[in-house]
């Protein structure tokens, strides 16, 4: 049994990373997308919110703008504006999130803000490993490209004694003139 509900978790964990997006350089998820994995209509979720607005600060919450709407229609985050019923997203963020325990207040709230948590903690250590492989890559690229301007100096050498070599022969080719 311990293993169908480790296995449960973990998809509902895989569930929730899909719905978190990048914006504003931060790692958050929508409103709507809370809703549903709380299963309370997203009118509800935002009210709730809304009552206690001074639990989230900017860091920890804020509404999208229409060019950010436009942008995740447009990168298919969201099927089109209708999806969101109207009214300008809110984006929360994983301290956001954390908050959203003391307001929202179910059973059902509760285990999935455990697996939002670990799923944004998830997220974080992966882009830690990620920084680190994209580090080795710059160094990688670096190489490279010092190798490359290596080789583009051999390369203008070999053309300059290929040139010295050419007038050389020249010389030695050309019609003598004079006396004998």
């Amino acid at each position: 049994m311990m293993a169908k509900e480790e296995s449960s978790i973990i998809r509902q964990e895989a569930v929730i990373a899909g719905k978190i997006i990048t914006l504003r350089d931060e790692k958050v998820i929508l409103d709507v997308h809370l809703a549903e994995l709380y299963d309370v209509e997203t009118r509800a979720l935002k009210q709730a919110v809304r009552r206690n607005r001074d639990r989230f600060p900017d860091d920890f919450m804020y509404e999208l703008t229409d060019d950010e709407i436009d942008a995740m229609v447009s990168q298919n985050v969201i099927p089109s504006k209708m999806y969101l019923g109207g009214a300008a997203p809110f984006a929360f963020t994983d301290n956001g999130v954390a908050m959203l325990s003391g307001v929202l207040k179910s059973k059902k709230a509760k285990e999935v803000n455990i697996a939002i948590m670990r799923t944004f903690t998830m997220l974080r250590k992966m882009l830690l490993v990620h920084k680190d492989v994209m580090k080795e890559i710059d160094v990688i690229k670096r190489t490279i490209s010092d190798q490359d301007q290596n080789i583009q100096l051999i390369f203008e050498y070999l053309k300059q004694l290929e040139q010295a070599k050419q007038q050389e022969l020249d010389q030695q080719h050309r019609k003598r003139i004079g006396y004998k």
